[in-house]
């Protein structure tokens, strides 16, 4: 990140670190074939295990309407009919976590959106064998997340807290 006096200013003024700019938020969804399959529980311990902090989560079913609104870049081609079937036809956990660089980190988790490419170790490597159903959806940008957060979940629904255990998860200088 290039310095912006302006930034530093700020977050003296405002007596947060520097770091806490790096602190994102995104969007997971645990998808159909995660919670029919019962992975739920395995899926949020990878998150967690990371040190990422849950902030909300909840199991909805995905509205056709909701579909549309969330693939919005999707809709007009030839193979959403078949995502929004995926979709809409189990219910989904949604999720909001947040950690540093939590974007980025998560879909590193996650791995290629292919099952099939994954990598073993990431998520999909471990658990997806198929090209389509790959199990969680991690939002791929700040923009993404902010839209995909607001899709999901009101305000009232996200609990920021600092887990205790951060001390022990990294150092004092990184946030």
């Amino acid at each position: 990140m290039p310095y912006n006096p302006r930034v530093v200013i700020l977050a003296l003024n405002s007596r947060l670190s520097a770091l806490d700019f790096f602190m994102e938020r995104t969007l997971i969804l645990l998808k159909p074939d995660c919670v029919e399959r019962r992975l739920v529980g395995r899926m949020i311990s990878r998150f967690e295990d990371k040190g990422l902090n849950i902030i909300a989560m909840k199991m909805i079913r995905v509205t056709p309407e909701l579909a549309r609104e969330h693939y919005a870049e999707h809709v007009k081609k030839a193979w959403y009919p078949a995502l929004e079937g995926f979709i809409t036809g189990a219910p989904v956990v949604a999720a909001v976590v947040e950690g540093l660089e939590a974007i980025r980190v998560v879909r590193e988790m996650l791995g290629a959106t292919s099952g099939l490419a994954a990598a073993p170790g990431t998520i999909r490597g471990d658990f997806s064998s198929s090209r389509q159903m790959n199990l969680v959806h991690g939002s791929d940008g700040p923009e993404a997340a902010k839209r995909e957060i607001a899709l999901y979940f009101r305000d009232d629904e996200l609990c920021g807290y600092q887990p205790t255990v951060t001390q022990w998860l990294r150092a004092s200088d990184e946030g």
